[in-house]
């Protein structure tokens, strides 16, 4: 097996500090690069759309719920802040891909929805985005793929869990 730059990056911290324990960087420090290698590949569908990730993620959010939601919603299913959201949604809704209803009852408040083009591009799109993250992944067979998963949501379910107390 061809040795990753986290392993060169671990046996470096041996070399300099020999009795460092370096095993969390084994873990984080390859999810962190699988996550930037994965953000910089699995974009190419999304900019020939002319379409973000972030951006996506909003059109993905709104057709997968079904329903109206607010920007506050939004930015909790996204994981992105508030402002990020409110600028996504003007250049979604300057596409025409995003319509906005202001709420009856609190003139603050504003739902927003897919429109019909913007239904129809999440709906083309998202076929396509799947085919090309399954082919970024099809080294792992469907097992490990399968065991990778399970591993991940653990450690997922962990940090969620974890994070909210943790001080830097």
């Amino acid at each position: 097996m061809t040795e990753d730059v986290v392993a060169r990056v671990l046996r470096q911290w041996q070399q300099v500090h020999p009795g460092l324990d370096t095993a969390p960087v084994a873990v984080i420090g390859r999810l962190n690069r699988c996550a930037a290698l994965l953000q910089q590949a699995a974009d190419a569908p999304l900019v020939r759309e002319g379409l973000t990730r972030a951006e996506f993620d909003i059109l993905g959010t709104l057709r997968r719920t079904g329903v109206e939601l607010t920007p506050g919603q939004i930015a909790r299913e996204t994981f992105a802040s508030g402002a990020a959201v409110t600028k996504r949604l003007r250049e979604l809704e300057a596409r025409g891909l995003v319509g906005r209803r202001t709420d009856e009852r609190d003139r603050r408040v504003a739902h927003l929805r897919l429109t019909g083009p913007g239904t129809e591009l999440i709906d083309r799109l998202m076929p396509r985005q799947l085919d090309y993250e399954k082919a970024l992944l099809s080294g792992l067979g469907a097992d490990r793929q399968g065991r990778l998963a399970e591993t991940l949501a653990e450690l997922l379910v962990l940090l969620e869990g974890r994070l909210g107390g943790l001080r830097p």
